[in-house]
């Protein structure tokens, strides 16, 4: 090989789909160099595609290179589902056009490929965001110059995200949640343009590019009125504490970074360890067909027709879950969705306004080893049984705050507050004395004679008296 060189490679797309950007910054004993384009209607992942081709293209036939994406879909697609894929003549598989394209580029070249996480201050990885938001200004530029023949609405773009953990449950113990600078403009399209791709070479002597993004709104307009298929049942016990939200979401698979959506959520409140009564219920239209995930929550494209898109009650769920403690089991499954419909919807990550605990990682590190489903929870805690033939958001909600309380320490039933205070007739409360006796269970004469050799064994291994020694 007669050098090795190093690439960083990132996409970009704003609405998905939308315009879109890619850039790649290539770093070479001799220099850098830095590569962007874009195009006018795209998608996120064919833009992180299209940065490695351009990229790897870039760079001679002879050269080792040593590759850095954000884009697991890009990594593993390219070192282990493409195997796969060919086998199956490419049946079924997104992006095929790109997908072959880069198998053939790749072909005859030592590439080392490597995943790096987005957004997470390396200098590499942020040039090539920025080369990438680069290529979709430059190409929203070449269509407002361009002469238009017919005129077309403005939309708004939606938010950028990137691809963060394909499945949800291969990642479900890493904190992958990316921070990602969004860009809320209105651009003109023209319905009758198709310009080809812009790719633009950036001088390597160039001082650094400063590309200035505005932060997405925090602060949506509220609706008017409450959506009639939103369902939030009110407490029935008044509680005063930090609010716990058990929440279960439904979608139409695994893939949130390749457009699969919510279609169901559903969270039940506690506070201080006591279900309130509160609880929150929703069926969303995810404008697209629910495939074969209808096999395990049953829920169908007709029964969803005449629900609510999400950016319809996004407000309304947004307010009901912000500043709560967010309980979910693979919690990192369900919040890459939440995140990504907030933040299509023009609303901040759920999770930077909410603390969330995965009740997934506390089952494995209380039983490792052993099967941690939450039907393999619900058989270990001796949870009451439930029909589960169908997932459902809110039933799901309900057995995962049985469980979440069994590996906490149990339904805490002795509730001071609650079992002291009465209602009188007058509406008024008064507190009754509670008396509780609690048995005093002493050992045995053969239990402490095993302890008082235990104790001196530990103490002849280790040197030191045990912890426990009187």
């Amino acid at each position: 090989m007669s050098q090795t060189i190093t690439l960083y490679v990132d996409g970009a797309c704003r609405g998905n789909p939308g315009l879109g950007g890619w850039g790649a910054y290539i770093i070479r004993d001799s220099g850098e160099e830095k590569l962007c384009g874009g195009e006018e209607n795209t998608t996120n992942n064919r833009m992180e595609l299209t940065a490695a081709i351009e990229g790897i293209k870039h760079c001679p036939t002879d050269a080792k290179l040593i590759i850095w994406t954000d884009s697991k879909y890009v990594k593993q697609g390219i070192t282990e589902w493409i195997h796969g894929w060919k086998k199956k003549s490419w049946k079924d598989v997104k992006n095929p056009d790109l997908w072959k394209l880069l198998d053939a580029t790749c072909q005859g070249r030592e590439i080392e490929w490597n995943w790096i996480k987005g957004h997470a201050g390396h200098a590499g990885n942020e040039m090539a965001d920025q080369l990438a938001n680069l290529g979709a200004d430059k190409t929203l530029e070449q269509l407002k110059k361009a002469p238009a023949a017919v005129e077309a609405p403005k939309k708004k773009a939606e938010p950028d995200w990137l691809l963060n953990d394909p499945f949800g449950l291969e990642f479900a113990d890493s904190e992958e949640d990316e921070e990602l600078a969004l860009e809320d403009s209105t651009l003109q399209v023209e319905a009758s343009l198709t310009p080809e791709n812009s790719v633009n070479r950036i001088d390597s002597e160039a001082e650094h590019v400063e590309i200035e993004i505005a932060p997405a709104a925090t602060e949506p307009a509220k609706n008017t009125e409450l959506h009639p298929m939103i369902v939030i049942t009110p407490a029935t016990i008044d509680m005063s504490g930090p609010r716990q939200l058990i929440l279960d979401t439904e979608t139409t698979g695994f893939y949130f970074q390749d457009g699969d959506r919510i279609i169901e959520v559903g969270a039940v409140e506690m506070i201080n360890r006591k279900l309130t009564g509160g609880s929150i219920h929703i069926y969303i239209n995810p404008k697209k067909t629910v495939g074969d995930s209808v096999n395990v929550h049953g829920i169908t494209d007709e029964f969803l027709q005449d629900k609510p898109e999400y950016h319809e009650i996004a407000d309304v769920l947004f307010d009901y879950l912000k500043g709560a403690e967010i309980i979910a089991h693979n919690a990192t499954f369900d919040m890459n969705f939440l995140n990504m419909e907030f933040k299509r919807a023009g609303f901040v990550a759920l999770s930077e306004v909410c603390e969330v605990t995965d009740t997934l990682a506390m089952a494995k590190a209380k039983h490792p080893g052993q099967k941690n489903s939450l039907d393999a929870l619900v058989r270990r805690y001796e949870i009451p049984q439930r029909d589960r033939t169908f997932h459902g958001a809110l039933l799901d909600a309900e057995i995962l705050s049985d469980v979440y309380l069994a590996m906490t320490g149990g339904q805490v039933s002795f509730d001071i507050d609650a079992l002291t205070h009465s209602h009188n007739e007058d509406g008024s409360q008064s507190r009754a004395a509670l008396e509780i006796e609690l048995p005093i269970i002493l050992p045995s004469s053969e239990e402490l004679e095993a302890h008082e050799t235990w104790v001196k064994q530990f103490e002849e291994k280790h040197g030191t008296p045990c912890l426990f020694a009187k």
